[in-house]
């Protein structure tokens, strides 16, 4: 399995670590304020990350390169920042609002990087490279 699969797996186990325990402090305290956090780090830490990962494990000849690297930095960074910062936006920390901003536009740009290399032909590494 490519070096990227383990990768996006790793973290995608993390953030279903977070997201169970996140889910399971608001069911033991009946308090589901942060329902919204718990969401997005379950289906975009979670579920997402392992689709990239499966993606990269089916594909890996896509899983080469630098751009790889780059959309599994910049999707992860960006889950992160938006989960942990949409978390104490929910609890009341209106200064979050830019942090949830920037998490976001990460993620959004993680999720182009990887429709830019599932749409590339088949057999075609992801690399970024100079043109020749």
């Amino acid at each position: 399995m490519p070096a990227i699969s383990h990768l996006f797996f790793r973290a995608g186990i993390l953030f279903l670590v977070v997201g169970i325990g996140l889910g399971l402090a608001m069911s033991i305290s009946q308090n589901h304020d942060v329902i919204g956090a718990h969401a997005h780090i379950n289906l975009l830490g979670w579920v997402t990350s392992a689709i990239f990962g499966g993606y990269y494990a089916l594909n890996p000849a896509k899983s080469q390169g630098l751009l790889p690297r780059v959309h599994f930095w910049i999707y992860t960074s960006g889950v992160a920042l938006m989960s942990v910062s949409l978390y104490l936006l929910l609890k009341g920390n209106t200064g979050m609002e830019p942090l949830v901003a920037i998490g976001s536009l990460l993620t959004a740009a993680g999720v182009l990087i990887a429709a830019y290399i599932f749409f590339m032909p088949a057999g075609v590494p992801a690399r970024m490279q100079a043109a020749e």
